[in-house]
């Protein structure tokens, strides 16, 4: 099972009505789409807007595509620039400010999936944003430990192929600054295990020109909204031309693949929920072909054999 939304075809609309100020919010992947596992949205606040502090039953992560929100966590409050991303772990206090002026735009990430309407519910109010102690959010500092923000540089591998200066305004090396790079792909972590995440991971994919994943499935569901660029998609057999602002989203089992038949790169954030197991987490077709026939050519040499019975 697999689902496409276009960028034409996304709607902001008020969100948590009573409990925010100049919010909205479109959801792009949910159980209308198919999915068990995840929710996953388009979020904008305006400047002055607010949401109200709160807590959920499940785990959220979040990606700043543009504008400067404030995010106060646990008390904290947090000035955030694109490309900041984190987690807000099951039942932590949390409000979102508006930026100083313009709009504000991110994704967030739910895992598990909201209860739909009219089930038990799973996010409860605590009241306006308390007045909380502001600090700009500091990379280098080992208290952000649910917070990252992920620079453009950070996921050219040039640019990492020469160690930083111990008093390099990022981040000391570690898998924080690390990047997986493999068939002209390179995938950048941003929310995992690291940041407290349990229940789903995010991260940043891109992919240079020819760049290929080849036909496989997975034993959990992922989503993919396109940030820059466009790419081929294959879903079930299925094949799109996927373009900034489209979302693709594919369930367990569905067999998908990516082809960047362009001349530019493609970019897109990708979530996966559950998260991907030690062994076993990619099932590529061409695998099991190459068994099949090698199986077939092991009969029919027995069967020519000779001294077969």
């Amino acid at each position: 099972m697999h689902h496409v939304l276009r960028a034409k075809d996304i709607r902001l609309r008020a969100a948590y009505p009573g409990n925010s100020k100049a919010f909205t919010r479109c959801s792009l992947v949910d159980e209308a789409a198919g999915s068990v596992h995840m929710g996953v949205g388009l979020c904008a606040l305006k400047a002055g807007g607010r949401i109200d502090a709160h807590v959920h039953s499940f785990e959220e992560s979040f990606y700043v595509l543009e504008g400067e929100p404030t995010l106060i966590l646990d008390g904290r409050g947090y000035p955030l620039l694109p490309g900041a991303c984190g987690l807000v772990p099951v039942g932590v206090a949390h409000a979102w400010l508006g930026p100083a002026k313009g709009d504000a735009k991110w994704i967030d990430m739910m895992a598990p999936q909201p209860r739909a309407k009219g089930g038990p519910q799973d996010t409860f109010f605590l009241g306006p944003p308390a007045t909380a102690n502001m600090q700009a959010f500091d990379i280098r500092d080992p208290r952000s430990r649910n917070l990252f923000r992920m620079a453009e540089d950070d996921i050219v591998l040039d640019k990492l192929k020469v160690g930083a200066r111990k008093d390099a305004p990022a981040v000391s090396a570690s898998m924080n600054t690390a990047l997986l790079a493999y068939s002209g792909i390179a995938l950048k972590m941003l929310v995992d295990q690291r940041l407290d995440a349990q229940l789903h991971t995010m991260f940043m994919i891109e992919y240079q020109p020819g760049g290929v994943a080849h036909p496989h499935d997975h034993p959990m569901e992922e989503s993919y909204v396109i940030l820059d660029g466009e790419v081929e998609a294959v879903g079930d057999g299925k094949r799109y031309t996927l373009k900034k602002g489209d979302v693709f989203w594919t369930g367990v089992g569905c067999v998908h693949a990516f082809y960047n038949t362009s001349k530019s790169t493609v970019r897109w954030l990708e979530t996966q929920s559950p998260q991907l197991p030690g062994r076993h987490g990619y099932r590529f077709s061409r695998d099991w072909e190459y068994l099949k026939e090698k199986l077939a050519a092991e009969k029919r040499k027995a069967r020519t054999s000779p001294g077969k019975n």
